[in-house]
């Protein structure tokens, strides 16, 4: 078997000429296309490997920049699976809004079109994977869900599709995902409310929600105080108004100058017990858009969404299918916005 060197880098005709097979042939197993049979995609693979074919980096890059300097005209669908018991309410949320933006621009500029479909109770996993297939729809981007997946989810054949997740609020399929970086985001919103003055600050949310943001805002507060942070915490089913009785005497008990929250609730229970924001207690959020306070967190949703796309893409355009042995976060920095629900205190 050829060996590589250095006046003479090995190439795909080389390795087909080993092989006995085509060039093309061992250009799209290499690309791990799956018109290739696995058996025979690996056996290409690993001749190419004790051969020592390399790619040539050069070639690639041009032919990456040829392919993004082009207008490239609608050849194919992805899909945006909507599971949620109100369908409209997804994108109700500025945040998921600005995920389907970036999203469908990223996509429209690789040649694509984002379609979503709207999966309810007549639609189950396996006639949607159906429909897909019908389609010839390989991509799938999952946004966030505000419900446990759908029954049957397990069932679908994942190995037929490219998938990313925006966010961990769908725990299956263990795809790729693309979030905001929400442990810095905590950081970041304790050290911005410190910087105005607030010295005891306490975290109000939904328990299910964000934990990454949570331990973000725990260890940054762990650094600086003895005691245990404040935290108060709410189910996403509880109506918060059975919660005002406790949540008044957290209030009372922590003696807080300011609170950071995940939920936009926080400003209707302060309301709800007769504290004036900010002149009572500041308020920020870990989300400026959905949060019910304009200052807190601007978590780049569109940057978001385009992320996601081109993970998706770049998984398409390398015959990327199924559920990857290790998982890739794409993670997302978000930025402090200063607003009047927490002025500088004097």
């Amino acid at each position: 078997m050829k060996t590589s060197a250095i006046c003479s880098p090995v190439t795909l005709r080389d390795i087909a000429t080993e092989l006995s097979v085509s060039h093309s042939t061992v250009s799209r197993a290499l690309k791990n296309a799956t018109n290739i049979s696995l058996e025979r995609r690996k056996m290409i693979q690993e001749a190419a490997r004790k051969m020592g074919y390399r790619p040539n980096a050069m070639a690639t890059q041009l032919g990456h920049q040829r392919h993004a300097s082009q207008k490239h005209p609608i050849s194919s669908e992805i899909a945006w699976l909507n599971y949620w018991n109100e369908p409209k309410k997804l994108r109700s949320f500025a945040e998921f809004n600005l995920y389907w933006k970036g999203a469908s621009e990223r996509a429209e500029e690789g040649g694509y079109r984002l379609e979503q479909f709207v999966c309810d109770e007549a639609i189950s996993p396996s006639r949607l994977e159906r429909i897909l297939l019908a389609r010839n729809i390989h991509g799938i981007l999952i946004p966030p869900h505000g419900d446990v997946p759908p029954s049957g989810w397990d069932k679908v054949d994942w190995e037929k599709f490219s998938i990313v997740r925006l966010g961990y609020s769908v725990p299956t399929p263990r795809s790729h995902l693309v979030t905001s970086n929400h442990l810095t985001c905590g950081m970041l919103a304790i050290e911005s409310m410190w910087r105005l003055g607030y010295k005891r600050v306490g975290f109000v949310g939904r328990t299910n929600k964000h934990p990454h943001l949570r331990a973000g805002f725990l260890l940054k507060e762990a650094l600086h105080i003895k005691e245990p942070p404040p935290i108060f915490t709410f189910l996403t089913q509880d109506n918060y108004v059975e919660k005002l009785p406790a949540f008044s005497k957290w209030l009372k008990k922590s003696r807080l100058d300011a609170i950071l929250s995940d939920s936009s609730d926080t400003r209707m229970m302060l309301d709800q017990l007769g504290y004036r924001v900010p002149d009572d207690i500041g308020l920020a959020s870990t989300s400026i858009l959905d949060g019910n306070a304009d200052a807190g967190i601007n978590q780049n949703s569109e940057e978001i969404g385009k992320a996601a796309m081109e993970t998706l893409i770049s998984l398409l355009n390398n015959n990327q299918y199924g559920i990857p042995k290790i998982v890739r976060e794409v993670l997302i920095t978000g930025a402090w916005v200063d607003g009047s629900t927490l002025p500088p205190r004097k």
